[in-house]
């Protein structure tokens, strides 16, 4: 017995359906295109706790689970998760709901998890302290 796989109960940051445009030579969506959006939805968080403008200062950790194919729904769910001073910590999970060309559509799948750390900047890109 296996357990299903569920969508968090919570808003998704950002949800998207990747194109072919976006596949890499073998036929999967490019890990980079799935990076790329992580990095998006966790800058959602991150400049909404900061009140402001982030910049992206370090991918912690990235580790990919499943593939992700042409024709899923792919959301990303971003929770900040430590504030510094000035940095911002955000971890991305994202989930897919598998399209029509999949086995099983409308599977859900855990495909990617990462930790990001964002710092707030004013209007001339310096560091400036995340409010309370």
């Amino acid at each position: 017995m296996t357990d299903e796989v569920r969508l968090p109960n919570r808003h998704a940051t950002l949800r998207v359906v990747p194109l072919p445009k976006d596949t890499n030579a073998a036929g999967d969506i490019f890990g980079g295109w799935i990076m790329s959006q992580a990095d998006i939805a966790g800058s959602i968080a991150a400049s909404r706790r900061a009140q402001g403008r982030t910049v992206t200062v370090a991918v912690n950790a990235f580790s990919f689970k499943a593939p992700v194919f042409v024709n899923d729904v792919v959301s990303f769910y971003a929770e900040v998760t430590k504030v510094g001073t000035t940095s911002i910590t955000v971890n991305v999970e994202v989930y897919v709901e598998r399209g029509l060309r999949w086995p099983k559509p409308g599977e859900v799948v855990k495909v990617t998890e990462a930790v990001l750390t964002y710092v707030a900047v004013d209007e001339n890109r310096n560091k400036r302290p995340v409010p309370d």
